[in-house]
């Protein structure tokens, strides 16, 4: 089953330029529901950004994700709304929704896109099947240590402001109530996530104030100004700090300093840890690098510690023409390029050639085929092509030859040296490790007196009951 799609290639480009809503201020909504209840599950981002001073900025990492609703200008709102309030934070505010990507393409952009951004605050919606959508959320959880704030739909022109509400009584057949009203509920309470009654508040502003749903919209389903209001209003309300809340709390995070919780011995800091990611923290000032290893090995001997960036879009958009690359081997730091030769008319089928900067040329083969390289360091499923998908949007061909570049990389370093302080304030920090195996590690640094590292942090996301 999926749900309402916001497709058209209008509505899919209308978030590449986002401008924040304008026009005279709209009426405030009489009631945003329970505030006080609100943001028990973003607590260590708000946490961090709470307690950041001038002397002491904290980064934090917001990613929005989803598909065109998820670009329009609500998020800059939201965006600016955070640094507004939080003006020591040092926040890094990436929006890398995709217009028109349900969940079931949203998934494996999600490879390049989400996990590896390592986000301490992911902020969420996308239309699609329910189970691709829960597979996202999943993987958040298994894969990073993000605070997760979702929101339930909008009402599109189609919806009834007095639909049924009741769990108990919704099955899929239902699909938006159910979807809304049954089905995030449970995620929320599944995955500890911050679920945002977007819908519910929609439709008690629309009477509050005698509106119909297409009063907030600009079409059948995308937001006009005011709903771009309104729904980074519903947003901002959950992203709230609790005072009783000790920034950095949350058991998935953990800091360990060096001359208490840990020291070097013997020109070594050998460290124990569980989790897939740990990071190290330096000390002001320079200082020599360090030999880093992870249970006896260098980072880049993971398979699992490299990623690959987005594929290149599709001409004037920003849907990439692959929506995943994988492999069967393992990956090295790399420059790809996959040369589209020959495209049929509707985008089905083609030509192409991959060629890798280290590993040269890689093999040759056919759009809607599983193709895997010579090498076996890229593969390609048939679904990972979006082509077809893109001609039939856009109705243009894609121009040959063309050339789709990504990147692969590694999350991590085989020797630390510190980068050096570029603003006192922000703790300047070398990602050792991410993307590894869940579970216990020893991290372990050789070097000289003197390396300057001041603590290592520990990263252990959660794992889900299946």
């Amino acid at each position: 089953m999926t749900r309402l799609l916001a497709l058209g290639a209008a509505g899919c480009l209308a978030g590449l330029f986002l401008t924040a809503p304008a026009g005279p201020p709209f009426p405030p909504p009489k009631s945003l529901g329970p505030v006080d209840t609100y943001g028990a599950n973003v607590r260590r981002a708000m946490g961090l950004m709470a307690a950041s001073t001038p002397e002491k900025r904290n980064t934090v990492r917001v990613l929005f994700y989803g598909q065109s609703i998820t670009e329009q200008a609500w998020t800059k709102a939201v965006a600016d709304d955070l640094r507004k309030r939080f003006p020591h934070a040092n926040l890094v505010i990436e929006n890398r929704a995709i217009g028109g990507h349900s969940s079931q393409l949203l998934w494996r952009t999600a490879e390049a896109d989400l996990y590896p951004f390592d986000p301490d605050l992911l902020i969420f919606h996308v239309y699609g099947s329910h189970t691709d959508y829960e597979s996202i959320l999943r993987r958040v959880r298994e894969r990073t240590t993000a605070d997760i704030l979702h929101t339930t739909d909008h009402l599109a022109a189609r919806d009834a402001v007095d639909e049924p509400t009741d769990p108990a009584g919704l099955t899929p057949k239902q699909w938006e109530p159910w979807f809304n009203h049954a089905f995030l509920p449970e995620m929320t309470n599944k995955y500890r996530t911050e679920l945002a009654d977007v819908r519910g508040l929609w439709k008690q502003y629309l009477r509050d104030y005698g509106l119909k749903p297409q009063d907030l919209l600009k079409d059948g389903v995308h937001l006009n100004a005011r709903g771009d209001f309104l729904m980074a209003e519903v947003v901002k309300a959950h992203l709230r700090s609790d005072p009783d809340a000790q920034a950095g709390s949350d058991d998935r995070v953990k800091a360990l300093t060096v001359g208490k919780e840990i020291d070097w011995k013997d020109g070594k800091l050998t460290v124990p840890f569980e989790g897939n990611r740990v990071v190290l923290v330096c000390k002001p000032g320079g200082g020599p690098p360090a030999a880093v290893r992870i249970d006896g090995k260098k980072p880049a001997e993971f398979a699992e510690c490299y990623a690959a960036t987005r594929a290149t879009a599709f001409p004037n958009t920003n849907w990439p023409v692959l929506l995943r690359v994988s492999g069967d081997k393992p990956w090295a730091v790399e420059d790809w390029t996959l040369t589209v030769t020959e495209v049929s008319a509707d985008g089905k089928a083609g030509q192409f050639a991959v060629a890798g900067s280290v590993t040269g040329e890689d093999g040759a083969g056919e759009v809607g085929r599983r193709f895997v390289s010579r090498s076996g360091r890229v593969v390609i499923d048939p679904a990972d092509w979006n082509l077809e998908y893109c001609y039939r949007v856009f109705k243009r061909p894609l121009p040959v030859p063309f050339a789709v570049r990504w990147k692969t990389y590694l999350r991590g370093t085989d020797e630390f040296v510190s980068p050096g302080v570029k603003d006192p304030a922000v703790e300047p920090a070398v990602t050792a490790a991410a993307g590894l195996p869940n579970g216990k590690h020893v991290l372990e640094l050789a070097g000289r007196p003197g390396v300057p590292v001041a603590a290592v942090r520990v990263y252990r996301p959660d794992r889900p009951k299946p």
